[in-house]
C-alpha cells in the first residue's frame, strides 16, 4: 500500500512539473535604439499571449546593440540596415544575420538656421554620422542635396577625405550619431537619423530641408530584425516576426513616424 502511494505521488509531482515546464514563460531579449519604441510594445503584448516574455532592452548609440548581441546578452536586435550589418560583420569577424525586413527610415539634413539646402553658406559647417555604413550614406545623401561630389569608386562606403568636389568649402565633421541633434546648436546643419531624429522631437517628413529619397536602390539601407546565424530559424524568434510584420504594426509605425519610416514587408 506503501508502495502504490509512493508511486502515485511520484507520478503527480511529475505530472504537476510537466504542466508547470508547459506554461513557462520563455524570455527573449531585443535590443533597440532610442525610446520610441510603440511598435515593439504592441508586439510584446501580442507574444506574451503566447507565453513569450519579450524584454525590450533600449540603447543610445549604434554600437553596442550588435556586440551585446554576439556575446549572448541579447536574443535579437532591431536597429539597424544591412549595410550596417554587413559592415559590422566585416569588421569583427562575426556573423550576424538577417531574419526579417522592418522599415526604410530615412536619412534627413536638418538645421536650426536655415530653411533649405540652397541657404547653406561658404564655410558652413555640416555635421553627419562617424560610423561606416551612415558616414557614407550621409556623404552620398550631401552630394544628391547637391552641396557635394565624392568619389564614385567607394561605392557605399565614401569618407570625408573622399569628396572631390566641394565649391562652398563646407566644412563636414563626423561625430557619433547620438550626437548629431545635438550638435545643431553649434553648427549650421546635421545629417541625422530618423530614429535620432523623433527622439529629438523632429518630424522628419515635416522638418528635414532635405530628406533621402525612398526610390532607387534602397536595398542597402533596409533595417532589419537580426539575430545570430544559428538561430536564424529559431520557432520562438519567428513568433515574433509574425507579430512584427503586421497592418496593426504598420499603423503605428505611421503615428509615431509621422509617416517619416516606411514599412518594407509584403
Amino acid at each position: 500500500m506503501k508502495k502504490k502511494f509512493l508511486g502515485t505521488f511520484t507520478l503527480l509531482c511529475a505530472g504537476l512539473l510537466a504542466a508547470c515546464g508547459a506554461n513557462a514563460e520563455e524570455t527573449v531579449k531585443v535590443g533597440v535604439v532610442g525610446e520610441n519604441n510603440d511598435a515593439w510594445e504592441h508586439v510584446r503584448d501580442v507574444v506574451a499571449e503566447d507565453g513569450i516574455n519579450l524584454e525590450i532592452v533600449t540603447f543610445s548609440d549604434y554600437q553596442t546593440p550588435n556586440t551585446a548581441l554576439a556575446e549572448g546578452d541579447l536574443d535579437l536586435n532591431a536597429f539597424q540596415t544591412v549595410i550596417f550589418l554587413d559592415s559590422f560583420n566585416e569588421d569583427t569577424g562575426n556573423d550576424l544575420t538577417p531574419i526579417a525586413d522592418t522599415t526604410l527610415n530615412p536619412l534627413g539634413i536638418y538645421s536650426e538656421q536655415v530653411e533649405d539646402v540652397a541657404d547653406i553658406q561658404e564655410g558652413d559647417t555640416i555635421a553627419i554620422p562617424n560610423d561606416a555604413s551612415n558616414e557614407g550614406r550621409a556623404l552620398k545623401l550631401l552630394q544628391f542635396a547637391g552641396l557635394i561630389e565624392v568619389d564614385p569608386e567607394k561605392g557605399n562606403y565614401p569618407l570625408i577625405e573622399d569628396i572631390t568636389s566641394n565649391p562652398l568649402n563646407l566644412e563636414i565633421v563626423a561625430i557619433a550619431s547620438n550626437q548629431t541633434a545635438r550638435s545643431l546648436s553649434d553648427t549650421t546643419a546635421a545629417v541625422i537619423n530618423v530614429g535620432m531624429a523623433v527622439d529629438a522631437g523632429y518630424i522628419p517628413s515635416e522638418d528635414a530641408i532635405f530628406l533621402e529619397s525612398a526610390e532607387g536602390d534602397t536595398e542597402p539601407y533596409i533595417n532589419a530584425i537580426v539575430a545570430r546565424s544559428e538561430d536564424t530559424d529559431n520557432e520562438t524568434y519567428q513568433q515574433i516576426v509574425e507579430a512584427y510584420q503586421t497592418d496593426e504594426v504598420k499603423e503605428i509605425i505611421a503615428e509615431t513616424t509621422q509617416n517619416s519610416s516606411i514599412p518594407v514587408w509584403e
